[in-house]
């Protein structure tokens, strides 16, 4: 089993000056919240490898394909992203998204993994959409290979948990990582969403570092 998290780091290079003020920096619109702690848990205490991205969401979003019109994104939830207009698209493609995406790449084809663990956290409310709900408290995502996560919601359930199905957006739509690495190689995979708040503390990060785990590895029992 190994994790990857895409939107773990809100590190901008120094090359690359996106015009934001500091406090979009440290919200969900820059990073996923709490991501990193989770998955550094998981990778320390429970033994399970991980690829991590070092770099914001706002410099080149990790989980989008390459031609995905939202790669480097000009607005996130309402905020403009100045420094994204007219940014060379081809610079942050060659220096940040292929060598990502590349050591992933000979990572996974090296090890073999018999599950994908992919970690996000999604906010409780967008700025954008005040009044949609998102009451869940984790979800799992999904495109075509939708057996790894049936087992997982099940889990989760089964802890006492509201766990979104495909929820708060679709695997069908968004689910560029795991498409590319898993579905296309035949990899089983979770795509695990959890609400940030329930990460924003350490912990809150080391309750749900034990839950995934645990969800993990019975998800990988039951697959057989």
């Amino acid at each position: 089993m190994v994790l990857v998290a895409d939107h773990a780091s809100n590190v901008v290079p120094d090359d690359v000056d996106l015009g934001v003020p500091r406090e979009v920096m440290s919200s969900h619109v820059a990073l996923d919240i709490g991501v990193e702690g989770v998955a550094e848990r998981l990778a320390r205490r429970h033994g399970i490898p991980a690829q991590l991205a070092t770099l914001s969401r706002l410099v080149i979003d990790l989980h989008r394909e390459e031609d995905h019109p939202g790669l480097i994104p000009e607005t996130s939830d309402g905020k403009l992203i100045v420094g994204n207009i007219g940014a060379d698209r081809d610079h942050r493609v060659e220096n940040y998204y292929r060598p990502y995406h590349d050591a992933m790449e000979q990572w996974l084809d090296k090890v073999q993994p018999r599950l994908i663990v992919s970690l996000h956290s999604f906010t409780s409310a967008l700025a954008t959409k005040p009044a949609e709900a998102r009451p869940w408290e984790v979800a799992l995502l999904y495109n075509r290979n939708a057996e790894p996560a049936r087992h997982a919601i099940r889990l989760f359930a089964a802890q006492g948990l509201k766990v979104g199905d495909n929820e708060p957006y679709s695997g069908r739509d968004l689910n560029a990582t795991m498409n590319r690495h898993a579905e296309a190689k035949g990899r089983d995979y979770l795509a695990i969403e959890v609400r940030n708040d329930q990460i924003a503390n350490e912990a809150g990060q080391a309750r749900w570092a034990a839950l995934i785990a645990d969800v993990a590895q019975r998800t990988l029992l039951a697959l057989g």
